[in-house]
């Protein structure tokens, strides 16, 4: 009996995959900008995407921008706002990686991250500010100097745009951004868009509510920007989802049935899927180690190797 044999949705869920592939692309990095809606522009940096509602009102930037982006950014928005307001959300992301608020406070924006990201950067602290972490201080830049709880929302350039928190998925810190008029979501490393999900475990991401983010997002009407790469739909998302969906159901039989992590990964639960998904950031077998941990974590399984 084949593996695919044994997964009878998975192969319907592989089949979807595939005609999808053709609409995921990976954009190269560019500060250029490429306009998805009226006054929203999709930066494309090392570090992620970056969407930005630029108009009348300013600037809005929110994603994960590079400290290497930000000039070229920063000519491109004074190129079409008058505004001198610039606004930056920024994402959460592996503190040995982060770009901190890349450049963005010197150039005189207002730069806020939910609050337990920062907190890892050493801000949202009562008292005197803790040391900049030694890698912003080699990039130059800073840690944002504000924070949010669970909802930040802007109205500006005819859109009302909303910013809010999420069940633990990839960290504790996840949110999203919807632009309610331009029917634009950004999900953040929920929605990776070049492989597997991260599940930071060691800052409070769950598989369980990575699942739960993505399902509200799932259908075709929305527009969803990911991490990484070219927008897509809720229809890619769905897929995704399912996907994800598949990989722990399958991680929590093997689990029920006895099997230690080794003896998980070595069954290759994923295989239906590396084809599409198991050529980004996160191996297949990472993804199996992180959902593995996940869902023990949860149900305080005793674990064996």
């Amino acid at each position: 009996m084949t593996l695919l044999s044994q997964y009878p949705y998975a192969c319907r869920v592989t089949s979807l995959l595939a005609c999808l592939a053709g609409s995921i692309c990976f954009a190269s990095p560019q500060e250029s900008g490429a306009e998805i809606a009226p006054h929203v522009i999709l930066f494309a940096t090392s570090n992620g995407n970056v969407v930005c509602s630029v108009g009348p009102d300013g600037a809005l930037l929110l994603g994960t921008p590079s400290s290497a982006s930000t000039s070229a950014i920063s000519a491109e928005l004074s190129k079409r706002t008058h505004s001198k307001i610039r606004y930056v959300i920024i994402w959460p992301e592996d503190p040995e990686h982060t770009d901190g608020d890349a450049g963005w406070g010197r150039q005189g924006a207002f730069v806020a991250m939910q609050e337990k990201a920062l907190e890892r950067l050493g801000g949202h602290a009562m008292g005197a500010p803790k040391p900049l972490p030694r890698r912003l201080t080699m990039l130059g830049v800073d840690r944002p100097a504000i924070s949010f709880s669970e909802v930040i929302a802007f109205d500006m350039n005819g859109d009302s745009i909303h910013v809010v928190h999420q069940p633990p998925g990839y960290s504790d810190a996840d949110a999203i951004a919807h632009f309610h008029m331009a029917n634009i979501v950004y999900l953040g490393e929920v929605f990776p868009g070049d492989g597997y999900p991260a599940i930071d475990l060691s800052h409070g991401g769950t598989i369980d509510g990575l699942l739960k983010t993505l399902a509200a997002w799932g259908f075709p009407e929305f527009r969803v920007v990911p991490a990484r790469g070219e927008i897509t739909t809720g229809t890619t998302v769905k897929a995704f989802s399912d996907m994800v969906k598949t990989v722990r159901e399958r991680i929590q039989e093997l689990i029920a049935a006895g099997k230690g992590e080794s003896e998980v990964i070595r069954a290759h639960p994923t295989a239906p899927f590396d084809g599409t998904w198991g050529h980004g950031r996160i191996s297949p077998d990472e993804f199996v180690h992180e959902v593995y941990v996940s869902l023990t974590a949860a149900k305080g399984v005793q674990t064996r190797h």
